[in-house]
């Protein structure tokens, strides 16, 4: 059997539960959680939903219970049913160990699929329990919570990546639940449209064909995808792979594709060439002077994490190129952002003022290629002055090293 697991999904949850300090703070929210004798989603499953239980509802309980079996998870699982219009399902994992997980499946839901559809879906969501996905959302959220404080714009990429990525593992353990392709594709179908296949004439075979369609345009840089879950042609090609791949490799190396569609920030080619000129721009500067401080590196990342969900391995690799392929991608960045929004022209000239100013040292060879930046953009010698004049008066604050 290929393993559920997503290999971008486990690096990136160990980054963020590594930069979080997870092995100290999970120890506190234990303590908290331990010593609140309330448990929210208990008492709200118990009062406003109904609970699946085997004397009352024997056939609906065994679907639930029988794939609990089946993926071999242990913990005590409580099911529900709510009454709501929405084509949903939801897992909790309790914050005590001595109370019960919780799934909770919508009415809609159940009214619109089969049996083996609703197995996929359960499955699904036992996916997010056996993964233990609600222990790093709960660190991420005790951190930063959502009524306090903004995550920053670096993490709050990688989690948006990480819960798409958790979403494609979930469905994984859906299709191990009934390992049906038609059947979990027609879930899909179902939760996405709200119909019923047969008033359709829907062709599975056909839709999963042309689905690689859907699949084309959020790769090739025309859709984006902002919201926790991945879209649909995503979900169902990382679905098509897991079922159809020989191996792991194959799996692996077939998912690398799909997940080019997950790793964009900015639409379009702009946000391209703003990355190359960020990173081209930020090396030449920084380096001018010979000596990259950790203020001008940290300065760069900054500015590449609006851009890129890993701005630090992108960094580094076009470090790594020879200086005049860095001076090749900076011309050709300039020159294409001029084309696509000479409105950003300011914008640039900013950045590489600022990077001169990042490490408190203003030095001839960085004010040289401040100057030939400037020259480049067009911008007139008092246009240069005045700028960083402004930029100085702004930002800069004096090393209290020099001051000594």
């Amino acid at each position: 059997m290929l393993k559920p697991q997503i290999a971008l999904e486990e690096k990136i949850r160990k980054q963020i539960y590594n930069a979080l300090q997870g092995k100290y703070l999970e120890k506190i929210i234990r303590k908290l959680n331990s010593t609140s004798s309330e448990n929210y989603w208990q008492s709200r499953m118990e009062g406003h939903s109904f609970k699946i239980e085997p004397e009352i509802m024997p056939k609906l309980y065994e679907i639930f219970d029988g794939v609990k079996t089946g993926l071999g998870y242990k913990r005590q699982v409580d099911f529900y049913v709510s009454s709501d219009s929405e084509v949903n399902a939801f897992s909790v994992m309790a914050r005590v160990p001595s109370e019960p997980d919780i799934i909770n499946v919508n009415s809609a839901l159940i009214d619109l699929m089969t049996e083996d559809e609703l197995r996929f879906v359960i499955g699904h969501e036992f996916g997010h329990l056996i993964n233990k996905d609600t222990n790093l959302s709960d660190l991420v959220y005790f951190v930063f919570p959502p009524d306090k404080a903004a995550i920053p714009l670096i993490l709050a990429y990688k989690f948006r990546l990480w819960q798409q990525l958790c979403e494609l593992t979930a469905d994984r353990y859906g299709y191990l639940a009934i390992p049906d392709l038609n059947t979990c594709v027609s879930a899909f179908y179902k939760m996405a449209s709200g119909l019923h296949l047969t008033k359709d004439n829907f062709d599975l075979d056909l839709f999963i064909k042309n689905n690689l369609k859907h699949l084309d345009y959020f790769v090739k840089d025309k859709g984006m995808n902002l919201f926790d879950h991945p879209v649909n042609p995503v979900r169902i090609q990382s679905l098509n792979l897991y079922a159809t791949a020989s191996s792991q490799k194959a799996l692996s190396s077939g998912m690398e594709g799909i997940a080019t569609a997950l790793l964009k920030v900015f639409n379009g080619e702009e946000g391209k060439y703003l990355a190359q000129f960020i990173a081209s721009a930020g090396l030449l500067v920084a380096s001018a002077d010979n000596e990259v401080s950790e203020e001008e590196w940290e300065t760069i990342l900054n500015n590449l994490s609006q851009l890129e969900i890993f701005p630090r391995e992108y960094l580094m690799a076009i470090s790594k190129m020879p200086p005049e392929e860095i001076v090749k991608m900076f011309n050709g960045s300039v020159m294409k952002l001029m084309k696509i929004n000479p409105g950003l022209r300011d914008t640039l000239f900013e950045y590489v003022i600022g990077l001169v100013l990042a490490d408190k040292k203003i030095d001839d060879p960085e004010m040289k290629l401040m100057h030939d930046v400037g020259t480049f953009l067009q911008y007139s010698d008092r246009e240069i002055a005045e700028t960083f004049a402004q930029m100085v008066q702004l930002n800069f604050v004096p090393s209290f090293d020099a001051m000594g």
